[in-house]
């Protein structure tokens, strides 16, 4: 039996901003089963965004969409931004090798190749963001926001961790594998009923790409990737609400 309020709020924590307090010792367990929240604490976020939206209706949907924008990345902190930015100098800069490729991802620096990516990523974002606000699509970032973070625990428990230490090795190491599997198939069919199969074939088949480049370069995923992936998810059914 799951007790849902701490490994909830352990997940609210990681993923957001928020003023959450968390009652320590966390056990690992604890953390493990945090994972079966990221689609929920996605949707809180979607939530959160939506209703900036809602209450900017009487501005332009560029001036809405870029303070819909700018709060994503404060309620999130930046963080799988930091890891699209690690893992884009990571993968040029490692030259296909795989001891490069991890060394360069530990370096905090940013170079050209980290920010030209961040800065494509962050403005299709806000393209797409004000041309969805235009018209309401809010099932749109709904799904953007909870997809790409129920496809987290996904990819940890398809995926091995190339990484021995850190709070990931954890989290993978007591995740709820049957439990995870159910919630996996419940936000599927929920996607479906939403928004039919397009965004959810292509969530699944940019996930299953991006998994194979990571086992190609790294033999898994990193803490890195896995963020880089939330962000490339989050852009790419962004993109797909718009254009079908």
């Amino acid at each position: 039996m799951i007790n849902t309020l701490q490994p909830f709020l352990i997940a609210l924590q990681f993923l957001t901003t928020l003023p959450v307090k968390v009652a320590v010792p966390v056990a690992n367990k604890q953390l493990g089963q945090s994972l079966l929240f990221y689609p929920i604490v996605g949707f809180i976020i979607a939530v959160i965004l939506i209703s900036l939206a809602s209450l900017l209706t009487s501005q332009s949907s560029y001036v809405a969409a870029i303070l819909v924008l700018i709060s994503w990345v404060i309620l999130t902190g930046g963080l799988h931004l930091d890891g699209l930015a690690d893992s884009a100098d990571a993968w040029l800069g490692g030259l296909g090798d795989k001891a490069k490729t991890l060394k360069i991802m530990k370096d905090p620096t940013s170079g050209p190749i980290a920010v030209s990516i961040l800065v494509l990523v962050l403005l299709t974002k806000l393209i797409m963001l004000a041309e969805l606000i235009a018209v309401q699509n809010w099932i749109a970032i709904i799904l953007a926001t909870t997809l790409s973070r129920t496809a987290l625990p996904l990819l940890f428990l398809t995926t091995p961790y190339v990484r021995q230490n850190g709070i990931a090795a954890l989290l993978i190491q007591h995740q709820p594998k049957t439990t995870t599997k159910q919630m996996v198939l419940a936000v599927t069919l929920i996607s479906i009923f939403l928004s039919g199969v397009w965004i959810l074939l292509l969530s699944f088949g940019l996930f299953l790409l991006l998994r194979y480049w990571m086992l190609q370069r790294l033999d898994g995923v990193t803490g890195d990737t896995a963020g880089a992936m939330v962000e490339l998810l989050e852009t790419g059914i962004l993109i797909t609400a718009v254009i079908i």
